[in-house]
């Protein structure tokens, strides 16, 4: 029998490796959101060399996977009743390993139906976390959103930046890189697994079951809020800035000069600075009323670095990097922490996610497509890239308006 005395049997101490157990599952999920599609843009040449694809197709190959990361939390608000998240997670990481292995079949529909189911694992992913945040950790948010966000952007910084190299490292082959990505995804799944089985079985001998009246009842209020509007529209355009980014940043680097896996590296460098942007929003954020004035130094920060990358000389390059990462990285992690901010319960909270993330993604799917036809029809990134440092600045509007501190009625 455990002492009384001894710090592991206390009470404090099982609660505390509790929380730091599912810490780490919800950061082994994150790092699996991203890798999936950031790894395709170093990649792209040479999928469309392989496999003779015009841009435009090249272009949907990377535009389609974010068409549907919205998908899940489209569905969920006419769902009679919710699932539990953790078989949200356990579903999402056996589809995203099924996604991978689909794109790997040498044939070029596999290829983009592939890209299709993976964009919809991640959709499901992307949604639970944010309820299982406000559900876990009611008094961390913005700390626990945070690192959320860091394993995220450290994902999508892996993806992108290891991508090229295992490649060339493979004998040119773009397969490989994309097929290595099933492992961790598999691991996440077996790993989420007993805590789903653990859930059931409480659950059952609770007689517990969610309630399908409530759930579609809080459903139908968050979608009349306004306040949850403001939210999505930050978050939408916030998130089609950081995936035209992903989409054409190595080719409008390649086109000033750099090589291939230079540009590549420069994306990479870019998302690991979204993880310093990511950890200084809780400093923001605790020494702050509310997030207004977030808001709007995220927004200035995304322009300046668009606009630096493309027109300053690239002598300065790395200035506007830094920039440019602080700036996506901090939209992003204050994107997401509004949801669990701005709602009262985790009931609410799975649902704004749902809204958020379901209709935000949407918005975002159409950045890189509207950037790339503006590119093909200006043969130049004058026109791309003012549009793109318009849709930075446009984003503080509704920042500001979800920033205020209060919560959705």
């Amino acid at each position: 029998m455990t002492s009384p005395s001894s710090p592991s049997g206390t009470p404090g101490a099982r609660d505390r490796a509790g929380a730091a157990a599912g810490l780490l599952l919800i950061i082994l999920v994150a790092v699996n959101l991203r890798p999936a599609l950031t790894a395709v843009g170093p990649l792209v040449g040479s999928v469309r060399d392989d496999l003779h694809l015009s841009g435009t197709a090249a272009g949907a190959l990377t535009t389609l996977p974010l068409m549907f990361l919205g998908s899940y939390g489209l569905l969920a608000a006419f769902l009679r009743r919710p699932p539990r998240p953790e078989a949200l997670l356990v579903t999402a990481m056996v589809a995203l390993t099924a996604a991978i292995g689909l794109r790997m079949i040498p044939v070029t529909a596999a290829l983009f139906a592939g890209s299709l189911v993976a964009g919809m694992a991640i959709s499901v992913g992307n949604i639970a976390v944010p309820g299982i945040i406000k559900r876990d950790h009611p008094h961390r948010i913005t700390a626990v959103t945070a690192l959320y966000t860091v394993a995220l952007s450290g994902g999508a910084a892996l993806g992108s930046g290891l991508a090229v190299p295992i490649q060339d490292a493979t004998g040119g082959n773009w397969r490989v890189p994309l097929s290595l990505l099933a492992v961790p995804a598999m691991l996440a799944a077996l790993v989420w697994l007993p805590r789903l089985l653990k859930v059931r079985r409480t659950a059952a001998a609770a007689g517990a079951a969610p309630a399908a009246g409530s759930h579609r009842d809080v459903a139908r209020k968050v979608w009349r809020s306004p306040l949850a509007w403001k939210i999505t529209l930050f978050f939408g355009l916030q998130s089609s800035l950081a995936y035209v980014l992903f989409a054409w940043l190595p080719t409008m680097l390649t086109d000033r000069g750099l090589s291939q896996s230079a540009a590549g590296f420069v994306t990479a460098a870019s998302s690991l600075i979204q993880i310093v942007g990511n950890m200084c929003l809780p400093l923001l954020a605790a020494r702050l009323r509310d997030q207004r004035p977030i808001a709007l130094l995220v927004g200035l920060f995304t322009a300046a670095g668009f606009a630096g990358l493309t027109w300053a000389p690239l002598g300065g390059m790395w200035l506007f990097v830094v920039i440019l990462g602080l700036g996506q990285g901090g939209s992003f992690a204050l994107a997401l922490s509004m949801i669990g901010l701005r709602s009262p319960d985790a009931a609410t909270a799975a649902q704004l996610s749902g809204m958020v993330q379901g209709l935000g993604y949407v918005i975002s799917a159409f950045g890189p497509l509207l950037i790339g036809a503006l590119h093909d029809a200006t043969s130049g990134w004058t026109v791309p890239v003012a549009l793109v440092v318009a849709i930075a600045l446009t984003e503080i509007v509704p920042g500001l308006g979800a920033g205020r501190a209060r919560v959705l009625e």
